[in-house]
């Protein structure tokens, strides 16, 4: 079974929201128990935002009763509409056109959670490039009054992992806390327009060479 997207969010909400035990969320989450036991002793993930896994398709409010009225039981996993990510291949990151639209809304939300993370971080996590990027921040972009913040991970255009990863190294730089970083919860994605929102009219945006 696969881990929901982000584990430690979804343990919190888990801990904060249902009866069960910490086996069945440690299981369900593919952390260790004494893990869970520590984020429900405020130990581990303080700061963390809860992710509803109901909300976010993960998981049936049915199945937590059931394995709420049976310690034995385990969760198993909805299948959920959401786009999940790839595994990161070797070398420049790919952004298949049919996501390209959505970068602009990714690299809103990154600025406006992480402004830590450098431009060129934010480059290989979603394959944009810095121009992109600098027109985002100053509201220059072609379809400014379109661009709505989206978490890139439940656009599927980076892992939560990959994305921790760059936020704890941008922290580490810039001499901040680097423990666990707190993961907003991820807003419901709307369909975008049809037209390449990133490139342009009479753009190109593909990932550049670092």
């Amino acid at each position: 079974m696969a881990a929901p997207l982000m584990p430690k969010a979804t343990a919190v909400w888990l801990v904060e929201n249902t009866a069960l035990t910490f086996d069945q969320i440690a299981e369900f989450c593919q952390l260790h128990p004494l893990e869970v036991q520590a984020i429900a002793d405020s130990e581990v993930g303080v700061g963390i935002q809860g992710l509803d896994p109901i909300v976010n398709g993960e998981l049936t409010q049915e199945e937590i009763d059931r394995c709420v009225n049976d310690s034995n039981g385990r969760l198993v996993q909805a299948k959920t509409r959401n786009p999940q990510p790839r595994a990161k291949p070797r070398g420049a990151r790919y952004t298949p056109v049919s996501k390209r639209q959505d970068r602009p809304d990714a690299i809103a939300w990154l600025l406006k959670n992480y402004p830590e993370l450098g431009d060129a971080q934010i480059s290989r996590l979603i394959g944009t490039t810095k121009p992109t990027i600098n027109s985002v921040r100053d509201k220059t972009h072609w379809n400014a009054q379109n661009i709505k913040p989206q978490n890139p991970v439940g656009l599927g255009l980076c892992s939560a992992l990959d994305l921790e990863n760059a936020v704890i190294r941008a922290r580490k730089r810039a001499g901040k806390d680097t423990t666990t970083p707190v993961v907003p919860e991820i807003p419901e994605v709307t369909p975008a327009p049809a037209e390449d929102a990133d490139s342009g009219p009479a753009t190109s945006d593909e990932p550049e060479g670092l």
